[in-house]
């Protein structure tokens, strides 16, 4: 029987969910029709004068190899991130449901990168792939790899991506092992007792009972690698060598702060909201018919 609640003012509601409500207009609604706005106008390097140009900044954009080619890298950079990310901290959180004495130190170790700031995490990876000092770049090297992401356009979007997968994957295993200990331990014990291997039990109870947490994570990863890696990116490759792993999120800033190319900046992020937007409503639309509530 479904169960409903009345209000006895027909404004409560309204009331309850209004802060809420200017948070979204102050934060993402007004922002969002200035960028619109302002991608249709070409300013000068200090603001204080500005043309309207309609589509015109548009067009440049898809014009431009450039912008092409970061569409690209951005979007093998964030299936890298999200898939990774994803199948890692499964792994880490299947292995640490399993271990019995001293769980809490193991999962308070795995905890600890989500504490660490993006720029941060950047400038330690950097340091530790660092062709000349990095403690990585030398094992590598002594395994007959001569690493050099300063030279190398793979192995700079190898490091960003490393980067970004060790700064996001506490976020994903804590969601994941939550989901694993709310699982009943009498269906793991029951499949046990008719003959399920550990493998057989993973894929066909636990992990489609995960299907909402997976899904869930997906889409806040795919945003991650859209948007909150820009840190990462600058510090650890700036965009390089030349422009290969300048991400969308990265070029908007650097055409913007950098070229002083503000009208096509702002046409850039108008360009990736629509893309996540979209990516976020074909998750919703067609995967979300998978997951297993």
């Amino acid at each position: 029987m479904e169960k409903r609640v009345l209000f006895r003012s027909a404004w409560l509601p309204w009331l309850l969910v209004a802060p809420q409500m200017a948070v979204i207009l102050v934060f993402f609604f007004w922002p969002a029709s200035q960028a619109i706005w302002q991608s249709m106008q070409t300013e000068d390097a200090f603001g204080t004068s500005s043309v309207f140009v309609g589509l015109e900044n548009f067009q440049t954009l898809f014009d431009d190899p450039a912008y092409i080619e970061s569409f690209k890298v951005t979007a093998l950079f964030s299936v890298l991130v999200a898939g990774s990310g994803i199948a890692l901290s499964l792994m880490l959180a299947i292995f640490a449901d399993r271990i019995l004495r001293g769980s809490l130190v193991y999962k308070t170790f795995l905890i600890i990168p989500y504490a660490v700031a993006p720029a941060i995490a950047g400038v330690l990876w950097v340091f530790m792939f660092s062709p000349s000092i990095g403690v990585v770049s030398y094992f590598l090297h002594y395994m007959g790899m001569d690493w050099n992401h300063l030279l190398n356009s793979n192995h700079a979007l190898a490091l960003i991506v490393v980067a970004a997968v060790w700064k996001q994957i506490s976020y994903n295993f804590l969601f994941f092992l939550a989901g694993l200990q709310s699982i009943p331990k009498s269906l793991i014990e029951a499949a046990a007792i008719d003959g399920a291997g550990p493998l057989r039990r993973f894929l066909t109870i636990q992990f489609p009972l995960l299907s909402p947490t997976t899904f869930f994570l997906l889409v806040i990863n795919v945003v991650y690698a859209f948007f909150d890696t820009f840190a990462i990116v600058h510090a650890t490759t700036e965009g390089g060598p030349g422009r290969d792993t300048a991400i969308l999120v990265y070029k908007v800033w650097h055409d913007g702060f950098k070229a002083l190319d503000l009208g096509g900046s702002a046409a850039q992020s108008v360009v990736l909201m629509m893309i996540v937007v979209v990516l976020t409503v074909i998750q919703f639309r067609y995967v979300e018919k998978k997951v297993q509530y």
